[in-house]
């Protein structure tokens, strides 16, 4: 299949991925499709299959920990050179494994959870090694120098985080330089068109430092894609399993006036949400997750049916303002 997936650019490194990623939080997680090794391997052929080769995990991720890594492993070999795999490390909310109190960005901590990181996916390397969350146990100077030491041993091709705020990326930015050390190339944060937060001070340090800019829960949990209204949702959907508050609280007003929107140009709510992303100053990649190969072939056809006009964008952004900075002074 010829791909409609683009590579782009990680900010300002050499790092290529697929502007639509995968998120693989789904990979052995209890009640979905995807949970066991034929439902990983069903999703993981569409994607490469669809172009969609930049698939970002985690060590925690799956009903146990490291299962989902450990399925994709299984699912990957012999074709570990068609993707370019990202992985994360250091997540205060789940106890892997390693001792569940202390510093997980130490050096210690991440190189017990790289090499980890590495049997469970069966690879000599990880292409995008991230911080998962902030650790303030560690300095991080330590936390820069044990990265860049694996870089240097070829375990770790290119470094990056997730979650961090606008000055902890300029503190590392101004760390690695200052000490000629291996910098961060991407930061990952949860955004979207219904979670803007980001655009006050995450996107701009993001920009001015040269990162590439990976969002999370890019399509707020399916309510972006057009599958749910008001009166509406997929009783399979993990909103409808777990957190039927996303779909109760929802502003309804402002999605249904997105999908007029959406009309009056003849396209859907996943292509014009997509286009938007992908218009997005910085964004390198769009990481969705999926749990059947019709999502991921849905989702990288997304990436180039529409892209949006000065105009289009103005209107999509004032369907959804950033809201007020509730720490701003009035």
């Amino acid at each position: 299949m010829t791909s409609p997936v683009p590579l782009r650019r990680v900010g300002a490194s050499g790092l290529l991925v697929s502007a639509v990623g995968l998120g693989c939080n789904n990979f052995g997680r209890e009640g979905t499709r995807s949970e066991t090794i034929d439902g990983t391997r069903a999703v993981l052929d569409a994607a490469i299959d669809a172009g969609v080769t930049f698939l970002d995990t985690a060590d925690m991720y799956g009903k146990d920990a490291g299962l989902s890594e450990t399925l994709m492993g299984q699912a990957l070999q012999g074709r570990r050179d068609q993707v370019t795999l990202a992985t994360k490390f250091g997540h205060f909310g789940r106890d892997i494994g390693y001792p569940p109190s202390g510093a997980k960005a130490s050096r210690s901590y991440v190189r017990r959870a790289v090499e980890g990181s590495l049997s469970r996916l069966q690879t000599e390397w990880i292409d995008l090694y991230q911080l998962h969350t902030p650790d303030p146990q560690t300095p991080i100077e330590e936390t820069l120098d044990v990265l860049g030491d694996l870089v240097r041993e070829g375990k770790v091709r290119y470094i990056g985080h997730s979650n961090l705020a606008g000055w902890q990326i300029a503190e590392a930015h101004y760390v690695a330089a200052e000490r000629a050390g291996i910098p961060f190339v991407s930061a990952q944060n949860h955004y979207s068109l219904l979670a803007r937060a980001a655009e006050r001070e995450v996107l701009p340090a993001v920009r001015r430092f040269g990162l590439g800019f990976f969002p999370y829960f890019p399509l707020q949990n399916g309510l972006l894609t057009g599958k749910f209204s008001r009166d509406h949702a997929p009783k399979d959907s993990r909103i409808m399993r777990q957190r039927q508050h996303v779909w109760q609280e929802a502003p309804w007003d402002a999605l249904e006036r997105f999908q007029e929107f959406c009309d009056e140009r003849g396209i859907t709510m996943l292509e014009a949400t997509f286009g938007w992303l992908l218009a997005r100053p910085a964004l390198s990649s769009v990481i969705a997750g999926a749990t059947s190969p019709e999502q991921v072939h849905a989702n990288a056809a997304a990436a180039s049916a529409w892209a949006p006009t000065s105009a289009d964008l103005a209107e999509i952004d004032a369907l959804f303002p950033l809201p007020e900075d509730p720490g701003a002074k009035v």
